[in-house]
């Protein structure tokens, strides 16, 4: 169930229009309900190099460059040590290009999903001692690898953290820090960083643009870094606002025409035109995840550090592969569980529990994240660890259910934890799985009203307000990403004229819409059997797109973003409905 919401400006939007009136009154409320004041304006819709916040903010970080600028000096050998995700993938190749540009002296090392988990390993640190290592730089992992840390200081290899997850906090509301050399990650209680929500990739290039500063580096090549950068941002779904907007704006620009020749391969690999937020986050992105599930997160770095064509495109049509066989196990897996959900009765449940003997580790997020879609319900999944009588897992959660927060209450059930409000990974004993199921629900204290998904509208927009200046204009808010929405616009009372079916697979449904004799064509691009299915409900037909005659005098409300379509030589302005009541 649903439920149609308008979003509140705050009272911005007036003032965002009497001192930015070059901008329509609906770009300046869009600007009001993603809480830009007119003072930010123009930095949000032109972000600039110039407007990044200065790096040595960030605490810490003037001893990790005092550090690091030291380790270039003398000739040491670095380690890069990152992630399995492709944040993890995207922060390791800016720092070993961008220390790389110093000194020939790096390396880099990624834990294996399966053997050594997430973050730095002690596994990791014997292999660097073994190969005389002198500095570990971490990325997008380190905050809470409170033993590992100190493995590293009993061997005397020096460390910096660098991360962006949140920090550990004590009963007493302290935060608990890992003992290296260097700690930075601006989610710290004690970092006055202006900023917070920087990926991975992102706290790595801050600590590349203070090297860069330092050391007197060309700022054109620290700036095609941002190419990696976006991936990062975009793919871990952090707020595309505030130095995210410029590092993603940037980024893309970047990416369009970048010279990388694993970016390239990729690309053409997996038959992507031109590359967008969508395609980084859907497709781009998922080759990188892929290898981190199934195989060696490693082969995505060494894609974009390579530079011979023919070892890329082997390494691009080993990630393509990889994804599809991603594709293939979710698939599988989802259809297998959420038929034991249906069997089992536990999609009546406030807070759905599985545990699949199949399922391989990996994708158990992803699939915990289309069963609570389908569902509108907090679900957790768990598989078999390698541990005997060990279950792992992961969970993914609805808007008013801080899923962190409430696994916390039984923290004496788990043997790992750790996430956020939205997701979380854990490890179990098998006998626990019940009663951790039965605790959750009996606790929930979640109503029918909190299963209820909301969506969020911009404004109400009649038809005779769609313009292609209107249009055009909205692309200035791009990229659209968290925080920072594609414009999503409500109009009541739309008649229907005519339903159809179109596209290769026949599985898009196009209308042709009318509001006060003004029409446009609106096309569904998902949930076809859904919104079929409804349209002959609702208007009492067998099958809709054979019985138009049954439409006549219809209407519907809609959810939709206005586009420009351009389909031979002919523009138009097209609806791309989200849904319908």
């Amino acid at each position: 169930m649903k439920k149609w919401f308008i979003k509140s400006d705050n009272g911005l939007t007036k003032e965002n229009f009497k001192n930015n009136s070059e901008f329509s009154y609906i770009t300046c409320q869009l600007l009001a309900n993603r809480k830009i004041d007119y003072k930010n304006v123009k930095n949000f819709l032109y972000p600039d190099y110039k407007y990044l916040h200065n790096p040595f903010l960030m605490k810490d970080l003037d001893t990790a460059i005092e550090i690091l600028v030291d380790a270039i000096d003398n000739n040491l050998h670095i380690q890069i040590v990152g992630d399995y995700d492709q944040d993890g993938n995207s922060a390791t190749v800016v720092l070993m290009k961008g220390i790389g540009f110093f000194t020939d002296n790096i390396s880099f090392a990624i834990p294996h999903r399966m053997e050594d988990g997430y973050g730095i390993s002690k596994g990791i640190v014997d292999s660097a001692k073994k190969n005389n290592v002198d500095l570990i730089i971490t990325c997008d992992n380190g905050i809470s690898a409170f033993e590992v840390v100190e493995y590293c200081n009993s061997l005397n290899i020096p460390i910096i953290v660098t991360d962006h997850h949140q920090v550990v906090i004590d009963d007493e509301g302290n935060q608990i820090l890992p003992k290296a050399n260097a700690v930075v990650n601006p989610h710290r209680l004690d970092c006055e960083y202006p900023f917070k929500e920087l990926c991975g990739a992102g706290v790595a290039f801050k600590l590349m643009q203070a090297l860069y500063d330092e050391l007197g580096g060309d700022e054109d090549y620290l700036i095609d870094l941002l190419q990696f950068v976006a991936m990062g941002t975009v793919c871990d779904v952090v707020d595309l606002v505030d130095e995210n907007r410029f590092f993603v704006k940037k980024g893309l620009e970047i990416l369009n025409s970048s010279d990388n020749v694993g970016i390239n391969k990729l690309q053409r690999e997996n038959e992507v035109g031109k590359i967008t937020t969508t395609s980084l986050g859907f497709k781009l992105g998922p080759c990188i995840n892929a290898a981190g599930r199934l195989d060696s997160a490693s082969i995505g770095v060494e894609l974009f550090l390579e530079e011979d064509e023919s070892m890329a495109t082997d390494y691009a049509k080993r990630l393509v592969e990889l994804n599809e066989e991603r594709k293939s196990l979710t698939n599988d897996a989802y259809s297998r569980i959420n038929a034991k959900v249906r069997e089992s009765g536990h999609f009546n449940d406030d807070i759905i529990v599985m545990y699949d003997d199949e399922l391989h580790e990996s994708i158990a997020g992803i699939v915990a994240g289309r069963i609570k879609d389908y569902y509108y319900r907090p679900t957790l999944i768990f598989s078999n660890a390698k541990e005997d009588g060990i279950l792992k897992g992961s969970a993914r959660s609805i808007e008013d259910y801080d899923i962190i927060s409430k696994l916390r209450e039984f923290s004496n059930l788990f043997e790992k934890l750790g996430g956020h409000a939205m997701a979380a990974g854990f490890s179990i004993k098998k006998e626990n799985l019940d009663i951790l199921r039965k605790s959750l629900n009996q606790n929930s204290n979640l109503t029918f009203e909190n299963f209820v998904e909301k969506i969020k509208i911009d404004c109400s927009l009649d038809f005779k307000l769609i313009s292609y200046n209107i249009v055009d204009e909205l692309k200035l808010l791009e990229p659209y990403g968290k925080a920072n929405p594609e414009p999503l616009f409500g109009t009541k009372n739309v008649e229907i004229k005519s339903i159809s079916v179109i596209g290769k697979n026949k599985n898009v449904i196009k209308l042709v819409l009318s509001q006060d004799d003004i029409e446009f064509s609106g096309i569904i691009f998902s949930n076809f059997d859904k919104y079929i299915s409804y349209f002959n409900e609702k208007f009492e037909t067998e099958d809709i797109i054979l019985e138009q005659n049954n439409i006549k005098n219809k209407f519907i409300d809609i959810l939709y973003t206005p586009v420009i379509n351009e389909y031979m030589n002919n523009k138009s302005i097209q609806l791309l409905i989200k849904d319908i009541r």
